[in-house]
């Protein structure tokens, strides 16, 4: 599903981005799989050793031989990432179905990253989708990650949403 600064344009406001977020239902120990993806989708993985990159990381990042636009392949096999990704909305682009992350499962990447940047990120989408989230999935999942500090920025958040 579609992650990051694509999925943000969607749900929240829009913002500027350079690359393209994509999480994959699959472990790190699968990157031969992304690889072959790669090739049909005509991207270069732009580290050497994308297996060893993959482990330490949980990334494979790609470059778009034609246009130049990064492509990071994230790997995900928790039972939180395998909900959010039978969560996704499709979204059709150019004729195809694309699968984006929800508006709740990208605010809790978004919160669980924590960087700046994924914090205004998280308010924009509370902002744009005020009164459409299901904050009781949020305060669910929150709890999970509860060693993440995730309930306390969550409750912060939930201000925009009135």
């Amino acid at each position: 599903m579609f992650v990051g600064g694509q999925a943000v344009l969607l749900h929240g406001a829009p913002r500027l981005t350079h690359d393209v977020d994509v999480t994959v239902g699959v472990s790190p120990e699968q990157v031969r799989d992304v690889l072959a993806a790669c090739e049909e989708l005509d991207l270069e993985v732009v580290v050497a050793d994308p297996a060893g990159f993959a482990a330490e990381t949980f990334v494979c990042p790609a470059r778009h031989r034609p246009t130049g636009v990064r492509v990071d392949f994230i790997f995900s096999n928790t039972v939180y990432e395998r909900s959010a990704i039978s969560r996704a909305v499709d979204v059709e682009l150019a004729g195809e179905a694309l699968p984006f992350a929800a508006a709740e499962d990208l605010l809790l990447l978004k919160l669980f990253a924590g960087r700046p940047r994924d914090l205004e990120d998280a308010r924009s989408i509370v902002s744009r989708q005020r009164g459409r989230l299901d904050w009781l999935y949020l305060e669910q999942w929150a709890e999970e990650f509860s060693g993440e500090d995730l309930p306390r920025r969550l409750q912060e958040l939930r201000s925009f949403d009135a």
